[in-house]
């Protein structure tokens, strides 16, 4: 609903984007340092510490609600971002790797994020009755509490990594930080899944952010925003729980899947029908399939000891990108409505979609 508060607060669609640009900008800034800071400290620490930070930002929102409060939120959530990115799959993905259980990766990650995303869901089920009743404190205090609660649950995860066990063997900072960038450099597998995950996940990653506008423009009330979303959500929810599907495609076919994902964020968004969310979902559920996927086969292809590094690196490339999307809605937005701009941005996937055609085995 926070899409809906800056325009209640009286925002523009410019300033909105511009606040999230300032998100994607901290990203950008804290990304590859604290993905080092990951390989070199805890993980586990900056799983629990980052959404304290998250909290903050929400509270700033609801009891201080101005563009300059709303720009301080993002900082604090863009902050959060970057010390989860490439901590967590990293500590996942080595601690099934200590179990002797990699190859569940994928399966593991994507039926956590689905996990997340039903709770999304759930809340943005209630969110609707929940502002009917408090309005947005409502919102915002129960925001801030399952940030807390988040924070919680990071101190459960376990570590066995060098920098966490006080190992002798622990990299330092600035050897965490060559060795990953080595890794980059010199595999070509990994520098071209570096490439080919902010392709895949940074567009539709942007228009989410846009989609509470793209509801309204349908002509449905306020109130039944979040409903739309819940439906938004059911399809990422879905998209995750199929990554092992996505996992045993060819590439020609996983290629064609992104392709049709791409007509079917066009369609869906030139309707200017609320029905046309159901093709929407099934756009982001393809879109986060991919995702998934690309993660996967990052994580299988890393060998080096600075592996949150190198994932961070393309955290850094899907923030960039990023920038770039939310850069271009906002000019886009002078000259076209919002159903046109997402039809538009359908174009890239396209393209994407014929370069991993064309090179079956780039995204395997």
């Amino acid at each position: 609903m926070y899409a809906v508060l800056f325009t209640d607060s009286g925002l523009s669609v410019a300033e909105i984007s511009s606040l999230f640009v300032v998100w994607a900008v901290t990203g950008i800034v804290l990304e590859v340092p604290s993905g080092v800071w990951a390989d070199a400290v805890s993980r586990r620490l900056l799983l629990a510490g980052a959404p304290l930070l998250k909290g903050a930002g929400f509270a700033l929102w609801v009891f201080a609600p101005s563009y300059w409060a709303f720009a301080a939120g993002f900082v604090l959530w863009g902050a959060t971002s970057a010390l989860q990115s490439g901590a967590l799959e990293a500590l996942v993905y080595e601690e099934l790797e200590h179990e002797n259980a990699a190859d569940k990766y994928a399966r593991i990650m994507g039926r956590a994020r689905s996990c997340g995303f039903v709770a999304v869901m759930a809340s943005t089920a209630a969110a609707g009755p929940a502002f009917a009743a408090g309005g947005y404190v409502a919102l915002g205090i129960a925001s801030v509490l399952a940030c807390v609660a988040g924070a919680a649950i990071g101190l459960r995860f376990t570590e066995h990594n060098a920098a966490e066990s006080g190992e002798e063997d622990g990299l330092g900072y600035f050897e965490t930080l060559k060795a990953g960038l080595t890794e980059a450099r010199e595999s070509r597998s990994v520098r071209r899944l570096l490439l080919i995950i902010p392709a895949l996940t940074a567009i539709w990653g942007a228009l989410e952010e846009y989609d509470a506008l793209l509801a309204i423009d349908t002509g449905v009330t306020v109130e039944a925003v979040p409903w739309l979303m819940l439906l938004l959500w059911a399809g990422v929810t879905a998209g995750g729980l199929l990554a092992p599907v996505g996992e045993r495609m060819p590439g020609k076919v996983f290629a064609g899947t992104v392709a049709a994902a791409a007509l079917a964020l066009a369609a869906g968004a030139l309707s200017g029908h609320p029905l046309g969310f159901v093709l929407l979902a099934a756009a982001y559920c393809a879109f986060q399939m991919a995702t998934v996927v690309a993660d996967a086969r990052l994580q299988e292809t890393i060998s080096g000891p600075s592996r949150a590094t190198v994932t961070s690196l393309a955290g850094l490339g899907t923030d960039l990108a990023t920038v770039g999307v939310y850069g271009a809605y906002a000019a886009g937005s002078a000259f076209f409505a919002n159903s046109a701009i997402y039809a538009l941005f359908a174009v890239p996937y396209l393209g994407i979609a014929w370069w991993l055609g064309v090179n079956p085995a780039a995204g395997r």
